[in-house]
């Protein structure tokens, strides 16, 4: 897709949807690079990017995999999903919302994300019944990492400091690189690791939550007492 046509997809597509929609125009190589930079140099890491949209992200991201690891893109709007098909066909991309993230990794046997990268804007962060935040941190292996870029100009404006207090509760550590001058409008870019949030992992099906017997909670509640000593004998005549 030339340059001028993403303009105008980013365009219609924000004057349709102004609240799901980042921004007016795609974003620059240069903030595309600085967004994958997280991404292993080796290995097979599975990859997750939220908002694609018209693929800059996409593109930097399946470059530097370079064939390894799995990738997916989440986008909730259909027509720049039908549009990343036919620019990516070795992408797997989904037409979902970031809040089914959890279900759609589930589906597809994936245990883990090594590396979120997420385009969407600060509004969707706090449309959901569960922070946004949160949701990534959850499907984030122990060493995996978000990439969430913020243009410079909005940094400090009240949704972005709740944005920015959503990321250091859901993970230890949020690093705000440089300035990228060269995109428009210049930007940042947060990347938060080590997610505190713990992973749900599925109850097994033997596992029952049927109430203790008498027995089994007296049992638990009876103090350990080394053998032979007088706490055991006495625990002994009354059994």
């Amino acid at each position: 897709m030339c340059e001028r046509s993403e303009r105008a997809l980013f365009l219609s597509e924000f004057v349709r949807d102004p609240v799901r929609t980042a921004s007016v125009v795609p974003s620059s190589s240069a903030l595309a690079a600085r967004m994958v930079a997280a991404l292993p140099e080796h290995g097979n890491p599975v990859v997750v990017e939220l908002g694609p949209g018209t693929g800059a992200f996409t593109a930097a991201i399946r470059e530097r995999l370079g064939g390894r690891g799995r990738q997916l893109a989440v986008e909730v709007n259909e027509r720049m999903s039908v549009r990343l098909r036919r620019r990516f066909p070795g992408v797997e991309v989904v037409t979902a919302g970031a809040d089914d993230l959890p279900g759609l990794l589930a589906a597809r046997d994936i245990p883990a994300a090594d590396l979120v990268v997420s385009g969407l804007p600060w509004t969707v962060y706090f449309g959901g019944a569960r922070p946004l935040a949160d949701t990534i941190a959850s499907v984030l292996a122990p060493t995996g990492a978000l990439t969430q870029f913020t243009y410079a100009w909005s940094s400090w404006t009240p949704p972005a400091r709740r944005q920015r207090a959503h990321l250091r509760a859901a993970f230890e550590e949020v690093v705000l690189s440089r300035t990228v001058w060269r995109n428009a409008p210049p930007a940042f870019v947060y990347v938060a690791r080590r997610p505190r949030t713990p992973r749900t992992l599925p109850v097994p099906a033997y596992t029952t939550w049927a109430r203790p017997s008498c027995a089994h909670r007296r049992a638990l509640s009876t103090p350990h007492a080394a053998p032979g000593s007088p706490s055991a004998l006495r625990n002994a005549r009354r059994r």
